[in-house]
């Protein structure tokens, strides 16, 4: 009979403290387990549901249009990110696309659920005139159509208003203010800081002398040449503003060139009253605060005592997606492609919201390679960018023509340089008469830090194998021969830029160096000179293509290629936009987690000169060709 093992207290502490370990181990595995279990019952369910969770549109419906964040043509972060953001209440994150925003007007238009527009701009952040202006012409057209749209904001900028004054009618808080002062462009000049007191010598290379986006580093002051070109298009663009406002206000011109110029005359009048100045301006209807406005709609509408405004409503992001589920899941018409290039122009695989040579003139020979798509619009809003990158883009363009297939420009608020050189080949281009364009010109710009380090008493020295070894370091000075080789590339770079626009617009070179030059164009003045050849937005584009494809009026559908999710993000993105997915991420922190891991992948806040200087660092050329535009507003 065996005996049992008798331990000493030792042995024994030591064994009880392993048993409470392993019980330990055991319990936080479980506990884990079911917690993970737990949660992706949660997914599962929210994702299954979220399809079936929109609820049907009742009659008598106020559409409230009260979008926050960034008007953008492209989301410039991936669906978790976005979907993560939203759910941890990250509002610096939020945008809204433009093709979402005109839909959404454009089916409020049509749809017989959808009694009165509320529209709401006052998180709106500013955008291009380009942009605004379609986003006016769809309120124009709802307007038109009999259905009323009634604007509120408490501080309305004059961009803001251009689609406010869209309305029926226009309410302002009356603690509010709304203030028109036109356009302006100013900038910092950095030479005496840089050169006198710093000792850095910047070195620029250009051919066209309104190619000015550098100037600020070799000059005190703007260049006569610039303030030229600048207030030129500035102008065009203000007074088409201008012009718009007046046609939906019921005003001139005249009438609100005169209320800006006599603008502090006018509010001392008021008693410094900005709201009273705009209603006596006839810029609104009436002031009225936020609650005072949600009781006039409740008074004209159907009361709902559920809702938080007191009137039935279904605001933008509900509205869209209860048109996703209207769409047909299966579609056999032929397609018009869109390709969006929005921001920067630079090299290899770059995220949505950013062009990539590679990935941009991918979605390109998707389009070509795909039997169902007839034709393609490419959707252009870039100031540029990397020349080699645009090229890359541009031969795609070529390569669809060649395949049959139309290619129809539309260009934002920004296609300028770069994204003129993107554009240049197409079937046609249409802009809007407030379009940035032009800007076709080559520039370089190296600075030299040996006086700097001079300073400090550090110096240069060293050997090389050959005469130019070394020759592009900053810290040396820059030998003349090298600066002969840089504008020589430079040089190049403009004679095959215009070289390209003369060939594709069917010009003489010599007509395009005049216009070139480096000069920035408003849509308008870009089609008097050959640039441009139609003036109209995406919906014009969007019939032209179809109609160089034979395509008969609603005999197809539009589909904008893009690059695609993986499964895993549409699974996640899924369960943050569900309702049990928002409460357990917003909730929890884990999506603030989440999403802090997601940030580095989708930063776009690097320039493109900056990954140029980087890839330069990293072994890539010393001299590489940019065509870019500092031309925004």
């Amino acid at each position: 009979m065996n005996q049992p093992v008798r331990r000493g207290p030792i042995a024994s502490f030591f064994v009880g403290l392993w048993d409470v370990m392993n019980f330990t181990r055991r319990l936080i595995l479980n506990l884990v387990f079911f917690g993970l279990l737990f949660l992706f019952v949660m997914i599962f369910v929210a994702v299954s549901v979220r399809g079936n969770g929109v609820k049907p549109l009742m009659d008598r419906t106020t559409l409230v249009i009260a979008p926050e964040g960034k008007l953008v043509e492209q989301f410039s972060a991936d669906p978790v990110s976005r979907a993560l953001a939203r759910a941890v209440g990250d509002k610096g994150a939020e945008e809204i696309q433009l093709r979402d925003l005109v839909r959404a007007i454009d089916a409020a238009r049509q749809d017989k659920h959808i009694e009165r527009v509320l529209l709401d701009l006052d998180k709106l952040q500013p955008a291009g005139f380009a942009s605004t202006r379609e986003v006016a012409a769809a309120l124009g057209e709802l307007r038109a159509s009999g259905k009323q749209v009634v604007a509120f904001g408490e501080n309305l900028s004059q961009w803001q208003y251009l689609m406010a004054a869209q309305a029926n009618e226009v309410y302002l808080d009356p603690m509010g203010s709304l203030v028109l002062e036109g356009l302006g462009r100013y900038r910092q000049y950095f030479r005496t800081g840089l050169q006198d007191k710093l000792g850095v010598d910047v070195h620029l290379f250009r051919v066209g002398e309104y190619k000015s986006a550098a100037e600020p580093y070799i000059l005190d002051a703007a260049s006569a040449d610039a303030k030229e070109a600048d207030l030129f298009w500035m102008s065009d663009v203000w007074q088409r503003y201008l012009g718009d406002i007046a046609t939906a206000r019921k005003l001139t011109a005249q009438q609100l060139a005169a209320g800006i110029d006599t603008l502090p005359e006018g509010v001392a009048a008021a008693g410094g009253d900005l709201a009273k100045f705009a209603l006596q301006q006839k810029l609104v209807d009436g002031l009225k605060t936020r609650e005072e406005v949600d009781r006039l709609l409740t008074e004209r509408g159907m009361a709902d005592k559920d809702a938080d405004e007191g009137f039935r409503n279904v605001d933008l992001d509900t509205y869209l997606a209860q048109l996703d589920t209207r769409r047909s899941p299966v579609d056999s018409r032929p397609q018009v492609a869109v390709v969006v290039a929005a921001g920067e122009i630079t090299s290899g695989d770059q995220p949505a919201g950013r062009i990539g040579g590679e990935s941009t003139a991918a979605l390109l020979r998707a389009a070509r390679e795909d039997e169902d798509v007839k034709a393609v619009v490419l959707r252009v809003d870039s100031p540029g960018g990397e020349v080699f990158a645009s090229e890359q883009i541009r031969r795609e363009v070529v390569g669809l023509q060649a395949a049959g297939k139309p290619v129809v420009v539309s260009m934002g608020d920004l296609a300028a340089s770069g994204g003129y050189w993107i554009s240049m080949n197409a079937d046609r281009i249409y802009a809007d008469p407030s379009t940035i364009s032009g800007s076709i010109g080559i520039f370089g710009l190296i600075p030299n830090i040996t006086r700097t380090l001079d300073k400090i008493g550090v110096h240069t020295d060293g050997v090389g194998t050959t005469r130019f070894a070394g020759a592009f370091d900053i810290s040396k000075p820059m030998d003349p021969a090298v600066g002969q080789l840089i504008q020589s590339v430079i040089n190049k770079g403009y004679a095959d830029f215009t070289g390209k626009v003369a060939q594709a617009r069917k010009q003489p070179v010599e007509a395009i160096d005049k216009i070139a030059r480096g000069r920035v164009w408003s849509g308008a003045q870009a089609k008097e000179r050959g640039l441009v050849d139609e003036l109209g937005g995406m919906k014009a584009a969007i019939a032209d293509a179809a109609s160089r494809a034979k395509l008969g009026k609603d005999k197809f559908r539009v589909r904008y290629i893009e690059k695609q999710a993986t499964p895993f993000a549409q699974f996640m993105s899924g369960f943050a936009g569900s309702r049990a997915g928002a409460w357990a991420l917003g909730e929890s922190g884990l999506g603030r987690v989440m999403l802090a891991r997601t940030l580095p992948e989708v930063d776009t806040q690097l320039r493109f000169a900056e990954d140029a200087v980087q890839q330069a660092k990293a072994g890539g050329p010393p001299v590489k060709a940019l065509a870019y535009c500092f031309c925004g507003l």
